[in-house]
């Protein structure tokens, strides 16, 4: 039978929690602000496609992102969800938000810093990932150890889908998803704004990139 996560256990979690939004926000920050300095090598079209790509795939992530949030909002480290997105891949706010940092990277219009970014993305959410499932071991029990044998850790598996009649969700949690979900788009017009910069010469290109 699964323990209750003690408040000092609860805590210490939201506390890592914390520095590891912190830290993901700071290593993209500084990983895209590298890239303002950067040149696409691929024609105008090309270009425009990657972007364009990497429009649907920001708009991908922002959905599965507020998907996510409506059955685990507020209760990931106190309740086993394993339902709706939960029931196909164990960490669908993590995949969700690789997929749309994948569609930043694709705004510079360059094929290598999207596959990049979402390598860079991807491994920085295994290592959080893999942390937080131990402590949901020793928080959940039986029924966690089970659902992490069943259920893949990332890559989704639709096969495994099942849902619930309903779901509650706390709105102060999914407007705050929401915000997040538009600072990804703000992506879309930031790197606008530095290609117009280089076309006018105000922004230095340093190296160029495929």
């Amino acid at each position: 039978m699964p323990t209750t996560p003690s408040s000092e256990a609860l805590e210490a979690l939201g506390r890592y929690q914390r520095r590891r939004r912190g830290g993901l926000a700071l290593l993209i920050i500084v990983f895209f602000g590298l890239l303002v300095f950067s040149g696409s090598l691929h024609d105008e079209l090309t270009h425009e496609r990657i972007e364009s790509t990497g429009l649907a795939l920001i708009l991908v992530g922002i959905g599965g992102r507020l998907w996510s949030i409506l059955y685990i909002g507020g209760r990931k480290s106190a309740e086993l969800i394993s339902t709706g997105p939960y029931s196909v891949m164990r960490n669908p706010l993590y995949f969700f938000s690789t997929i749309a940092v994948a569609g930043i990277g694709a705004q510079t219009g360059s094929v290598l810093v999207t596959i990049v970014s979402t390598l860079l993305c991807a491994a920085a959410f295994h290592v959080v990932a893999r942390r937080e499932e131990r402590y949901l071991k020793s928080a959940l029990g039986a029924p966690y150890e089970d659902y992490l044998q069943r259920v893949p850790r990332f890559l989704p598996n639709p096969r495994l889908y099942r849902d619930q009649a309903e779901v509650t969700f706390t709105p102060r949690i999914f407007n705050l998803t929401m915000r997040d979900g538009l600072m990804f788009l703000a992506a879309i017009p930031f790197f606008e704004f530095i290609e117009e910069g280089q076309e006018n010469g105000l922004v230095p290109i340093l190296f160029w990139l495929y």
